[in-house]
């Protein structure tokens, strides 16, 4: 009896054996194909882009200027101020000539209304001649409301406002990347009275020429 006890205790042994080392290859597959698996992700090429439909001429929230307040800004390729330029804008006597359109750069509104008044289109244009004729030249174009209505309704408008100029001048030669809009609302009234008195001076949109 004992010799045969011994050859089973022995196939036995064995089989645990082949048992152990095929849990060991089961385990090493799934490594193996856990590590395929990791390889095969792939950064998300698209992550962060795209966010509020940003990118060139799309729209880019967030703050203007120092102590600005909270402003609303779009479009354009050249930042608030784009790449500046090696002629015109900055120190330009022209743009600060008092006989010449160029040094009036507050266009406003009628109450409610994004529509360019006749009496501004002048002003516009000669703007929209002068950036079309200094490509590397930029401006901010800054919308104002005075302070009826809602904080958004206000941003909104003076977006549409800034949005018009903007629209104006690009018919008259200027590119987009030349003017940036940005929307203040009721934040920065040139007169914090009230009154259409005061409402009539918050209704407008600034041309803003950097250096200037």
């Amino acid at each position: 009896m004992w010799p045969y006890k011994s050859r089973e205790f022995g196939k036995g042994g064995n089989m645990n054996r082949m048992r152990t080392g095929l849990v060991i290859m089961v385990a090493a597959l799934l490594l193996m194909a856990g590590c395929s698996k990791k390889e095969e992700v792939k950064p998300d090429e698209t992550a962060g882009v795209g966010l509020e439909g940003g990118g060139p001429g799309g729209p880019q929230i967030g703050k203007y200027g120092p102590g600005g307040g909270a402003g609303k800004a779009y479009g354009g390729t050249g930042g608030a101020y784009g790449s500046g330029g090696g002629y015109g804008g900055a120190g330009d006597p022209a743009l600060n000539d008092p006989s010449s359109p160029l040094s009036k750069r507050v266009i406003y509104f009628s109450y409610d209304s994004s529509e360019v008044l006749p009496e501004y289109v002048p002003i516009v244009n000669a703007h929209a001649a002068y950036l079309a004729a200094h490509p590397n030249v930029t401006v901010t174009l800054e919308g104002h409301c005075d302070e009826r209505g809602s904080p958004e309704y206000n941003i909104a408008l003076g977006e549409q406002r800034a949005r018009s100029i903007a629209n104006t001048m690009r018919f008259q030669g200027a590119s987009d990347g030349q003017m940036q809009i940005v929307s203040f609302g009721e934040e920065k009234p040139a007169d914090p009275g009230s009154g259409e008195a005061a409402w009539a001076k918050n209704r407008r949109v600034e041309i803003v020429y950097p250096g200037n």
